[in-house]
Protein backbone atom coordinates (compact mmCIF):
# COMPACT_ATOMS: atom_id res chain seq x y z
CA UNK A 1 0.00 0.00 0.00
CA UNK A 2 1.19 3.60 -0.80
CA UNK A 3 1.45 6.02 2.35
CA UNK A 4 1.79 9.75 2.03
CA UNK A 5 3.90 11.72 4.07
CA UNK A 6 3.91 15.70 4.41
CA UNK A 7 6.41 17.17 6.88
CA UNK A 8 6.82 20.52 7.62
CA UNK A 9 9.38 22.99 9.42
CA UNK A 10 12.42 21.20 10.29
CA UNK A 11 11.20 17.16 8.99
CA UNK A 12 11.14 19.17 6.14
CA UNK A 13 15.01 19.50 5.67
CA UNK A 14 15.08 15.70 6.55
CA UNK A 15 12.75 14.33 4.38
CA UNK A 16 11.21 16.56 2.04
CA UNK A 17 7.83 18.27 1.89
CA UNK A 18 6.15 15.20 0.48
CA UNK A 19 7.02 11.72 -0.11
CA UNK A 20 5.03 8.63 -1.60
CA UNK A 21 6.17 5.28 0.70
CA UNK A 22 5.22 1.67 0.29
CA UNK A 23 4.56 -0.43 3.21
CA UNK A 24 2.81 -4.08 3.08
CA UNK A 25 -0.79 -4.29 4.53
CA UNK A 26 -1.42 -4.03 8.19
CA UNK A 27 1.62 -1.28 8.81
CA UNK A 28 1.02 1.18 11.89
CA UNK A 29 2.43 4.44 12.34
CA UNK A 30 5.48 3.06 14.06
CA UNK A 31 6.49 0.96 10.93
CA UNK A 32 5.83 3.92 8.54
CA UNK A 33 8.98 5.93 10.83
CA UNK A 34 10.94 3.04 11.13
CA UNK A 35 10.87 2.64 7.43
CA UNK A 36 11.46 6.17 6.83
CA UNK A 37 14.86 6.45 9.51
CA UNK A 38 15.94 3.26 7.91
CA UNK A 39 17.43 5.66 5.02
CA UNK A 40 17.21 9.02 6.96
CA UNK A 41 19.18 8.48 10.16
CA UNK A 42 19.29 11.98 11.24
CA UNK A 43 14.57 11.77 11.56
CA UNK A 44 15.39 9.66 14.55
CA UNK A 45 16.98 11.64 17.01
CA UNK A 46 14.26 14.29 15.39
CA UNK A 47 11.32 12.40 16.46
CA UNK A 48 12.52 10.21 19.08
CA UNK A 49 13.81 10.75 22.66
CA UNK A 50 16.88 8.76 24.10
CA UNK A 51 14.09 6.82 26.00
CA UNK A 52 12.80 5.38 22.34
CA UNK A 53 9.06 7.41 23.00
CA UNK A 54 8.60 10.40 20.91
CA UNK A 55 9.13 13.74 21.58
CA UNK A 56 7.05 15.93 23.19
CA UNK A 57 7.42 18.49 20.66
CA UNK A 58 6.40 16.31 17.70
CA UNK A 59 2.95 16.20 16.12
CA UNK A 60 2.07 13.01 14.19
CA UNK A 61 -1.26 13.03 12.28
CA UNK A 62 -2.76 10.44 9.96
CA UNK A 63 -5.74 12.21 7.29
CA UNK A 64 -5.65 15.65 9.70
CA UNK A 65 -6.40 13.93 12.76
CA UNK A 66 -3.55 13.57 16.09
CA UNK A 67 -2.50 9.79 16.65
CA UNK A 68 -2.44 10.61 20.14
CA UNK A 69 -6.30 10.47 19.78
CA UNK A 70 -6.24 7.29 17.24
CA UNK A 71 -3.68 4.81 18.58
CA UNK A 72 -1.06 6.57 18.99
CA UNK A 73 2.38 4.50 17.35
CA UNK A 74 -0.04 2.05 16.82
CA UNK A 75 -2.02 3.35 14.65
CA UNK A 76 -3.20 1.05 11.45
CA UNK A 77 -2.83 2.52 8.30
CA UNK A 78 -4.80 1.79 5.02
CA UNK A 79 -4.07 2.94 1.35
CA UNK A 80 -3.83 6.71 0.74
CA UNK A 81 -3.59 7.79 4.22
CA UNK A 82 -1.63 10.88 4.56
CA UNK A 83 0.49 11.09 7.79
CA UNK A 84 1.93 14.56 8.95
CA UNK A 85 4.88 15.00 11.00
CA UNK A 86 5.10 18.68 12.46
CA UNK A 87 6.67 20.30 15.40
CA UNK A 88 3.81 22.52 17.03
CA UNK A 89 2.37 25.36 15.85
CA UNK A 90 2.83 28.31 18.04
CA UNK A 91 1.82 32.08 17.57
CA UNK A 92 -0.32 35.39 18.37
Amino acid sequence: MIIHVRSFASFRDILGKELSVELKDGSTVKDLLENLISTRQRLKSAVFDESGKVREYVILMKNRKNIESLGGLDTELTEGDEVAILPPVAGG
